[in-house]
């Protein structure tokens, strides 16, 4: 894997894989990163790696909806591996403009496969990067697994179990060298202020209420990102082609209950005003449509066929976000009144 495209590598978990693929990790390749740069794609997140590596990384500003630029990059570039991260990935966008998620993650996937197809003799892998949200909802007890049954319940999951689908439909018509993750609930630097965990940790800081969807007990698995990349990469060198694994935080826990951490640490830095908890901020608002009420990640295929766990656990993991979001105070500014957009603007049109 010399020429690795990263789709959507300017989002949360690209951008984190990106610094762990080339600052850690032991690729010796190039990467090509590929982001439409929508409104979570923020290329602030690697300037870094643009100023320090510029033999080791190229940005393109692309859509990967359009198939004859994306076949122009499998050319230009020599690609021989796909890292597949780019997706719309906000439930509730999705239910307000679920085509947005039909025409990227169904219709993007499709382009790149056929590119893939395209550049077959010389293609090592096609890794796809998906979620549980495609297996639905569990009750009380069990686990996903490789083996459960698809059942979506929004336009999200709807548009990932698609482009998995058609991920392993290639593999078998055509025998691309492809590999699959199912990956729980992400969290840690770089993500986006309207996810959960983020969103909490900001508005906890401002003393701005605490928006927790119906009762609090939907339950999820959380896997720090930087764990997910280091199953990531150890997928795409040890997985076997064809085959599906999922990736957890073997993190369990009730979405009122993280609120309740994340308020927790924060006091012990330094309590709210007034000196009350951190806690008295949250509020309860109505349930979102088709809201999943538990998700929960069996990983013992990857740890036991290709030795990954996670390394980080709940609260440590929640201690290095809380606390990367309090050192990053300007980044934060930037993307929550939308400077970056200015930015992104004035320097890739």
């Amino acid at each position: 894997m010399l020429n690795m495209l990263v789709t959507g590598g300017c989002g949360f978990i690209g951008s984190n894989f990106i610094q762990y693929l080339l600052k850690e990790s032991d690729f010796s390749g190039r990467v090509i990163n590929v982001d439409k740069l929508t409104y979570a794609g923020n290329p602030e997140n690697l300037m870094d790696i643009e100023k320090d590596l510029p033999g080791r990384y190229v940005f393109v500003k692309s859509d990967i909806c359009h198939l004859e630029e994306v076949n122009r990059i499998f050319k230009e570039y020599s690609i021989d591996s796909v890292c597949h991260l780019a997706a719309e990935s906000h439930v509730d966008r999705s239910i307000v403009r679920p085509d947005v998620f039909i025409r990227t993650n169904i219709i993007g996937t499709f382009n790149l496969l056929e590119c893939t197809r395209t550049a077959r003799d010389q293609l090592e892998l096609f890794h796809h990067i998906s979620t549980d949200e495609v297996f639905g909802s569990l009750g009380k007890d069990g686990l996903f697994t490789e083996e459960t049954p698809y059942s979506p319940n929004s336009p999200y999951s709807a548009s990932k179990a698609s482009s998995d689908h058609l991920v392993r439909a290639y593999h078998k018509t055509y025998d691309l060298p492809v590999t699959i993750s199912n990956c729980s609930n992400n969290y840690g630097p770089y993500q986006f202020p309207e996810k959960l965990i983020p969103l909490m940790i900001l508005n906890a800081v401002e003393g701005k209420p605490l928006p927790v969807y119906g009762d609090g007990r939907n339950v999820r698995d959380w896997l720090f990102v930087r764990d997910h990349c280091t199953a990531i990469w150890t997928i795409m060198k040890q997985g076997k082609r064809g085959e599906t694994y999922n990736i957890g935080g073997n993190t369990e826990m009730e979405n009122i209950r993280i609120v309740e951490m994340i308020c927790d640490i924060l006091d012990e830095y330094k309590k709210g005003e007034g000196n009350q908890s951190r806690r008295e901020l949250i509020t309860f608002v109505k349930d979102r449509p088709g809201h999943d009420r538990r998700y929960a990640i069996d990983f013992n295929k990857i740890k036991d066929q290709l030795g990954w766990t996670p390394k980080e656990s709940l609260e440590s993991g929640l201690r290095k976000t809380i606390q990367w979001y309090l050192d990053n105070a300007e980044w934060v500014n930037r993307v929550k009144s939308g400077e970056y957009k200015s930015w992104i603007e004035e320097h890739y049109g």
